[in-house]
C-alpha cells in the first residue's frame, strides 16, 4: 500500500462524492456516511468568493470528532475556482496567492490530507511563463507554510481558453519546478482528460492513456481521481460533467478504472450533477460505480 496520508480499510475501492458544507463542515462527513461513502471532497469556504473563512476551534474539534465517528479519513478539499496563480495581473495574483495559502493552512488545521488545485490560466502570456509563475508561487507558499501537512494536488484540466494542465507534460513541468516534491501530487479528472484529447473508452485506449500518464507524471504521484462522464466530445477542450455512463465517455472506461488494481487505494470522487427529474443522482452514480467492481 502507498502512504497516502489517510488510513484505509480492507475494501476494493475508496469511493465518494463532493458534498456540501452548507450545514457545517462536519455535516459533509455525515452525509458521506449516509451514502455509504468512505471518501469525500468538500470546499472549506465559499468557492465563488474571495472572502476567507476563519475556522473556530469548535469547528475544528467537531470535524475531528465526526471524522472519528464516521471513520472517513480519505478527504480532499477543493480550492476556490477564482484562484489563478498563472496570471500576471498583480492584484489577481496576490489574491490567488493568499487564497491558496489560506486554503492549505485551513485544510491542515482540519487534518485534511489533500487540497485540489486547478493549475491556472496564462491569459495570453504563454505556456512557459504561466507554468513558471505557478511553480514560483507555490515554492513561496511552501516556504511560508513549513508546518502544513496537507498535500497540494494539481488537477488535470480540459484546457478551456488558456488554462494549463490539459496535457500530462504541463502537469509534469509544474511539478518538476516545485522544489519540495513531497508536498505535491496529481488529481486525475476523467471528464477533463477526455475533453483534453486523452481517450479512455476502450481497453486499448485506456491502457495507452494510463501508460502515458505513468511515463510522463508517474502513477506514484496520483493521489486522487475525479470520476465524471463528459457532455462534450473527445478533444473538445470544453469542461462539462455528465452522469456516469450517460455521457460521451461511456460505461467501459469506468469499469476499467474501478477494476484497475493500481488504483485500489486511491480515493475516487464523483462531481456529477446532483439532481435530475427529482432523482438523487449521487446515489445513482455511486451505486453504478460500485456495481462495476469485480476485484
Amino acid at each position: 500500500m502507498r502512504k497516502c496520508g489517510y488510513s484505509t480499510k480492507k475494501t476494493s475501492c475508496l469511493l465518494g462524492a463532493h458534498f456540501s458544507i452548507s450545514k457545517g463542515l462536519h455535516n459533509a462527513l455525515y452525509e458521506a456516511q449516509a451514502y455509504g461513502c468512505n471518501a469525500l471532497q468538500i470546499f472549506t469556504k465559499n468557492s465563488n468568493t474571495w472572502k476567507e473563512r476563519t475556522l473556530s476551534q469548535d469547528e475544528i474539534d467537531c470535524f475531528d470528532r465526526v471524522r472519528k465517528i464516521t471513520e472517513i479519513t480519505a478527504i480532499a478539499s477543493h480550492t476556490s475556482y477564482l484562484i489563478n496563480l498563472a496570471t500576471h495581473e498583480k492584484k489577481k495574483h496576490a489574491m490567488s496567492y493568499n487564497a491558496l495559502k489560506n486554503e492549505l493552512v485551513r485544510s491542515s488545521m482540519l487534518s485534511i490530507p489533500f487540497v485540489v488545485l486547478h493549475p491556472g490560466a496564462h491569459m495570453g502570456k504563454g505556456e512557459n511563463q504561466g507554468i513558471r509563475k505557478i511553480a514560483e508561487s507555490i515554492n513561496k507558499i511552501f516556504f511560508q507554510t513549513p508546518g502544513v501537512q496537507t498535500r497540494l494536488l494539481f488537477e488535470t484540466t480540459a484546457g478551456q481558453g488558456s488554462n494549463l494542465g490539459h496535457t500530462f507534460e504541463q502537469i509534469a513541468s509544474i511539478m518538476n519546478k516545485v522544489e519540495n516534491s513531497n508536498r505535491v501530487g496529481v488529481c486525475l479528472d476523467t471528464a477533463h482528460i477526455f475533453a483534453a484529447g486523452y481517450d479512455i473508452r476502450t481497453p486499448n485506449s485506456y491502457g495507452r492513456t494510463i501508460d502515458a500518464f505513468d511515463a510522463i507524471i508517474g502513477i506514484e504521484n496520483l493521489y486522487l481521481i475525479h470520476l465524471n462522464d463528459s457532455k462534450k466530445e473527445l478533444g473538445s477542450r470544453v469542461d462539462r460533467h455528465q452522469h456516469i455512463g450517460e455521457g460521451l465517455i461511456g460505461i467501459k472506461a469506468f469499469e476499467l478504472l474501478m477494476n484497475d488494481r493500481r488504483f485500489i487505494d486511491i480515493p475516487k470522487i464523483i462531481e456529477t450533477p446532483k439532481q435530475k427529474n427529482g432523482k438523487d443522482y449521487d446515489q445513482i452514480n455511486l451505486n453504478r460505480l460500485r456495481s462495476f467492481v469485480n476485484l
